[in-house]
């Protein structure tokens, strides 16, 4: 569906059912760029039992217009402006690297009562970046997009294994990458510091995802974020950091596991 937010158009998926702001929803937050493709198998599963999906494509990123925002601050307030725009009440939030960041800020700006449950994955509470990798991004995304794909993915997708039949992983991330704005993104991560503070004002169920073979967030930073956050702990096997188009099933099943437990 489409929707306005400040003005731009903003392209939200509702995995293939009409958005419903009366049931409970998920909330998908997609990583650095990264769109609403990311969680694919995820959000038709919740949007076929019984939930609403709000998979927004962040300003500037893929279907979704206007200019990226250049800190993740601005990308939390953005993201609770579109929830807003829909009159969301009841939301669980997801995110994906990135995307968590943006989820925790949000998270802290949602009232109590309209949070219910906060899930990272493959994130932690800060994400620095490698600065030759920021550089190579201003210059080509698609050129940094080929050496995240290659640090994101875990050895079985680098050898053409997919757990999907007839599409391969780190071709779809190129596919989704290539033409969104990577430096903006990474950069945003590289100057966000607020994680520890925030993660520590909430006291909402929550839950961390982690890749055992993941080179961009390793698991003891997901483990520390865990800590924080007093969060339950799930961990996906051969698997790196692009979990929700590597391991789609695994981080569905471990996200799901999660939200039913906590949904009224």
């Amino acid at each position: 569906m489409n929707i306005v937010v400040n003005g731009y158009k903003t392209f939200v998926a509702t995995g293939g059912q009409v958005f419903d702001n009366t049931k409970p929803t998920v909330v998908l937050v997609h990583g650095s760029s990264l769109d609403h493709r990311c969680w694919a198998l995820q959000s038709r599963w919740f949007a076929f039992h019984g939930y609403s999906v709000f998979a927004p494509d962040l300003p500037g990123h893929s279907l979704s217009d206007g200019e990226p925002l250049e800190s993740i601050e601005g990308m939390g307030s953005w993201l609770v402006e579109a929830l807003d725009s829909v009159n969301v009440n009841s939301i669980h939030l997801v995110g994906h690297s990135m995307g968590f960041l943006v989820a925790l800020e949000a998270a802290n700006l949602l009232k109590e009562e309209r949070l219910i449950t906060l899930t990272a994955v493959a994130s932690a509470l800060s994400i620095p970046v490698n600065e030759e990798l920021i550089n190579t991004a201003k210059s080509s995304s698609s050129a940094a997009a080929e050496l995240m794909l290659k640090w994101g993915f875990g050895p079985n997708a680098q050898v053409g294994i997919s757990a999907v039949p007839g599409m391969q992983p780190i071709a779809i991330g190129r596919q989704i990458m290539s033409d969104n704005p990577l430096a903006v993104d990474l950069i945003a991560c590289q100057n966000y510091t607020n994680g520890k503070l925030k993660a520590d004002k909430l006291n909402c169920p929550s839950s961390v995802i982690i890749a055992t073979e993941d080179k961009m967030t390793p698991s003891k930073f997901g483990l520390e974020l865990a800590s924080s956050l007093n969060a339950d702990i799930s961990e996906i096997g051969s698997s790196g950091h692009m979990l929700p188009i590597e391991s789609p099933k695994r981080t569905l099943d471990a996200i799901k596991s999660f939200i039913i437990r906590h949904t009224l």
